[in-house]
């Protein structure tokens, strides 16, 4: 189970006594500014600061620069600052925005100055005008609320393409969500927002043409107790979809922010909404269902003529809908098992000379490349669509890795850096128990910040063709909002920088400096951010023979961590904790991260006991040994609504690695496990699923000693189901040969399409 996150604070105005840190010298260095992301140049100027008033007003030269000065009044709003009138004349105004043609501040870029008169921002294009605006906002909620030093800055993007994708299609967000994601994006200087609207498990998007992608495409029944009404066993859907009136709000209010809207079409593969629609698309006689698991599918589209048909059609209507220049055709994951076993599909190769399927969905990529130009359209596409010929005009997302960016920038194509391994927002940020549902491989902020968009290895010549970069959101996990902004915030910011910024002024160091003030700015936009990064980590190794335990206490980005010991609340006059804490036991650790002098987040509170030293939940427990390793974090099936237990699973082996337990006096071991569904079609990867052998009708549980081999310590057989809430709690003796040493928990057998899952264990002494 984890602990619920609290809920984000709202507030409308940052008092200076309630900023963290003090005033800023006039002189300062730009990665100290209150700045995310960095502008390419600032320079200090003499001078007196300018100082915020109730007075002070806002204007622009011309419509442009008037519908500026009226966003940046929302802006500085939003980041907590006071609501300012716009003036009718500009020379009334003590903030000025200024759009000027002739102006020499590049696609995007605006000047900026600071003196004791007021703020001035000009650019040639509204674009750059507005960055300014977001800039003169985040200033203006800075280190010292409402003032400013005096300076100068000049700045422009490094690349132009900055985006985020999200994935709508697993898991449905309200359009009140999506236009919170976009103020949050324009705040941030990202342009790019990719619409991930089809998927297996659902079809998000109104065709007219085609009413059935939605009427049937758009529901499914989830897996498990979510998929059923507890009071009267009937199915329950999950259903959602957006019609074409709400994209064009969606694209209109983006476009208001500089943003483009990138719509995204599964083809071929990812498909099966679409087929259950119209089975007539599909590549098999079988008739299919909507998907309610996850994971890689073999459903494809068919090659026939009235299926290429179908889909032009569609994409005049997405062209109709969405005015940016790219449309995204997916072209991921498409196992061609389907393809391969379809007569019509082989016959259909010979006919166009396609010499393998890999050729054929090139064919299709082609084709729809042709059709999307004709109507001046740029097709984009993830990197899998290099496997085959590629038309010359198409543009590759990289996501297997910087692997495919690299072979497409140096043919000649243009790329956009979105690797699985820095820009994935649905791995976890932290290895914290409070981490919610997502893919457990760790993707720090850190590592988001580091990554490099431009491949070293490539040529010179051809480093243009980067176009930038994108965050990735899928939903698997995502089943609501608030973990949506977990996964998002505050990584998304550091992606931001590496988007904007010059690469010879960006560092770690000063972005962590910096990122306690955009944590401000989110409270004040209601974004709930990931606390999990703030907050303090605890590992305990005890001796519960001599009665004291060695605490390690661990913040994820490295702030300062103070302590108590008593019990007694914690601040910035406790000690600081440099080094791992011997303690008698009982102990209580009372902990919390801090810059400033401020908490960045609520003190983190342990209770070490001699029984607790017993105990580990799953999220504690690590990985066993060998082969086989798909972690993720899973929640449980139901309730359909609220709060869910989550689990820490291998889904390629179920077995968890309690490692150096104290084992000393333990006669027994209790544990609770959990039954939910194994919701994972995993294609070619599917023999990398290892079972240990069954040895009843049911399955066992086992425990085994130091490296999960010999015979097992425990081994006690499975129920056929759980009890009605869904668990079971099991005992058995337990005699272990050492006193300190390795523990291996594992369910085997086949279970599918359920699976059991250890939620915790505990070791009983003869006490």
């Amino acid at each position: 189970m984890t602990t619920p996150r609290p809920a984000a604070l709202r507030t409308r105005w940052l008092a200076a006594g309630l900023l963290l840190g003090a005033c800023m010298p006039q002189a300062q260095a730009a990665d100290t500014l209150p700045l995310i992301p960095l502008p390419a140049h600032y320079q200090a100027a003499t001078g007196k600061d300018f100082t915020l008033k109730p007075s002070t007003r806002v204007a622009g030269n011309d419509e442009a620069a008037r519908r500026v000065a009226g966003q940046f009044v929302r802006l500085l709003a939003q980041n907590g600052g006071p609501t300012l009138a716009v003036a009718e004349a500009a020379g009334r105004a003590q903030v000025r925005f200024h759009l000027d043609a002739a102006a020499a501040t590049g696609a995007e870029g605006y000047a900026l100055k600071v003196s004791n008169t007021g703020i001035e921002v000009s650019a040639r294009d509204e674009a750059g005008l507005f960055y300014g605006a977001v800039t003169a906002a985040q200033l203006l909620t800075g280190n010292d609320a409402g003032r400013v030093a005096a300076a100068s800055i000049a700045d422009a993007p490094r690349f132009a393409w900055r985006g985020l994708m999200l994935d709508s299609a697993r898991h449905f967000q309200s359009l009140d969500e999506i236009r919170k994601l976009l103020d949050a994006m324009a705040q941030h200087k990202l342009n790019t927002f990719h619409w991930h609207l089809t998927d297996d498990q659902a079809w998000r998007m109104q065709i007219k043409r085609y009413p059935k992608l939605t009427e049937v495409g758009s529901c499914r029944v989830p897996l498990g107790d979510a998929g059923r009404d507890e009071a009267t066993g009937q199915l329950r859907t999950y259903c959602g979809y957006y019609t074409q009136e709400q994209i064009r709000e969606i694209v209109a209010y983006a476009a208001q922010r500089h943003i483009q809207v990138i719509p995204e079409i599964d083809v071929p593969g990812h498909a099966t909404a679409a087929i259950v629609a119209y089975p007539e698309l599909g590549s098999i006689d079988q008739p299919l269902t909507i998907d309610n698991q996850w994971g890689v599918f073999p459903n494809l589209f068919n090659t026939e003529e009235s299926t290429l048909q179908f889909l032009e059609n569609v994409l005049l209507e997405v062209i109709d809908m969405f005015p940016a220049r790219y449309v995204h055709i997916g072209g991921d994951e498409a196992v061609k098992d389907q393809w391969i076993a379809s007569s019509r599909v082989q016959e259909h190769m010979r006919a166009i000379g396609a010499s393998d399927e890999m050729a054929m969905q090139s064919h299709i990529v082609s084709r729809l490349e042709r059709f999307l130009a004709q109507h001046d359209r740029r097709l984009i596409g993830w990197d899998e669509i290099l496997e085959g010929p590629l038309p010359e005009e198409a543009t590759v997302m990289s996501w297997r890795g910087t692997e495919g960016g690299l072979k497409a920038a140096s043919e000649g194509h243009d790329v956009v850096m979105a690797p699985v391994t820095h820009m994935y927002m649905d791995y976890l940020q932290t290895g914290s128990p409070n981490e919610p549902p997502g893919r457990p491989t760790t993707t720090e902020l850190r590592k988001v910040y580091d990554f490099e968009p431009v491949p070293t290895e490539l040529a010179a010549d051809k480093r243009a063709h980067i176009l930038g970069l994108q965050a990735t959101l899928f939903t698997e996990h995502t089943r609501n909002d608030t973990w949506l902004e977990h996964h998002l915030f505050p990584r998304l910011a550091a992606v931001a920088e590496t988007g904007w910024s010059p690469p010879e002024q960006r560092g770690f160091d000063g972005f962590l400096q910096r990122l306690p003030r955009q944590l401000q700015r989110y409270r004040a936009m209601g974004i709930g951010y990931a606390q999990t990064p703030f907050q303090v980590d605890m590992q305990d190794q005890g001796n519960r023979a001599a009665g004291t335990a060695e605490i390690t206490l661990a913040n994820p980005l490295g702030y300062a961590i103070h302590y108590t010991l008593d019990g007694s609340e914690v601040s910035a006059a406790s000690p600081g904790y440099s080094q791992p804490l011997q303690v008698a036991l009982p102990a209580q650790v009372n902990a919390a991260a801090f810059f400033d002098g401020q908490p960045l987040a609520a003190a983190s509170r342990f209770e070490v006991t001699a029984d607790s030293l017993l105990v580990r939940e799953d999220t504690q427990l690590g990985l066993c040994p060998g082969d086989g390793k798909l972690l993720l974090r899973l929640e449980d099936d139901g309730p359909a609504e609220g709060q869910r237990a989550i689990f820490n699973v291998n889904i390629f082996n179920p077995c968890w690695l309690w490692q150096d337990a104290d084992l000393g006096g333990v006669t027994g071991v209790k544990l609770r496990a959990g039954r939910i569904p194994y919701n994972f079609q995993l294609a070619h990867d599917e023999p990398n699923r290892k079972f240990a052998p069954a040895h009843s009708a049911h399955g066992e549980l086992e425990i085994l000693g130091d490296q999960c081999q010999g015979e097992p310590l425990v081994s006690l057989p499975l129920p056929a189901a759980p009890d009605a809430d869904g668990f079971i709690e099991l005992e058995a003796p337990l005699a272990p040969a050492k006193a300190r040493g390795d523990l291996c928990i594992r369910f085997t057998g086949d279970t599918r399409p359920d699976m059991w899952t250890l939620d915790w264990v505990r070791l009983q002494t003869g006490n």
